[in-house]
């Protein structure tokens, strides 16, 4: 089960010392949520923040554009050191381009899709992605209530995943918490973002331990065929 602590919660005044905290606390991941203002109602930050923390944490950056152009930004985010990039399903028929060129470009793709969006329109790429982001809040804003609507989308991706011999990892963000980690665990995800129950605690080592644990009890394990 990995955890992936979302950047976009810690304490913005001191972003290096708060990824290293989140290291030190036996994070996974680290979760960068890119904002343009116009995909989603936010800004958050750009390239050259990646490229100042690449060089103080050893954990993998899992960068996740909520923008409505990402094709400007894939080379700079991918220079500056990220090694997952995750676009939107939302973006139609720019999607199979996006993600050549984030192979390309020497990275792993990551494939996300939003609450009102159905989880079919993912499903044209789920042999060429590394990742699906099934959101389970509306993107754009951290400390969002958890959508529990989300869930019947994760079981159907760890469906087809299993299915299929697929190996895309199936992460879920927003909202979530230790409960909620364990129902999007029990219906499939094996990825969790999380931000406030991570950067909000003092004792982060503590909140992702207890993140983890409670997702592994009830992880949603591959039933294999027996034999006739």
């Amino acid at each position: 089960m990995i955890v992936a602590p979302s950047l976009l919660a810690s304490n913005f005044g001191k972003l290096a010392a708060e990824a290293q905290r989140a290291e030190r606390a036996g994070a996974d991941w680290l979760h960068l949520d890119i904002m343009d203002g116009h995909f989603v109602p936010n800004i958050s930050f750009g390239p050259e923040v990646v490229r100042a923390l690449r060089p103080q944490v050893k954990m993998f950056f899992d960068v996740h554009l909520m923008c409505s152009k990402p094709d400007m930004l894939l080379e700079p985010f991918a220079k500056a050191g990220a090694d997952q990039i995750i676009i939107h399903a939302e973006l139609g028929d720019k999607v199979a381009g996006l993600i050549w060129r984030i192979k390309s470009l020497g990275c792993k793709v990551g494939l996300a899709i939003n609450p009102p969006t159905m989880i079919s329109e993912a499903e044209p790429y789920l042999a060429q992605i590394d990742l699906l982001l099934v959101m389970t809040v509306n993107p754009g804003f951290g400390g969002q209530p958890f959508i529990r609507e989300a869930l019947p989308k994760v079981a159907q991706a760890w469906e087809w995943r299993q299915r299929r011999a697929l190996g895309y990892r199936i992460e879920v963000d927003g909202g979530i918490n230790a409960a909620t980690a364990a129902e999007c665990a029990a219906a499939g995800a094996d990825t969790l973002v999380s931000g406030t129950a991570l950067f909000g605690k003092r004792n982060m080592k503590q909140a992702v331990s207890t993140l983890r644990k409670a997702a592994e009890r009830h992880r949603r394990h591959m039933v294999v065929p027996t034999a006739t």
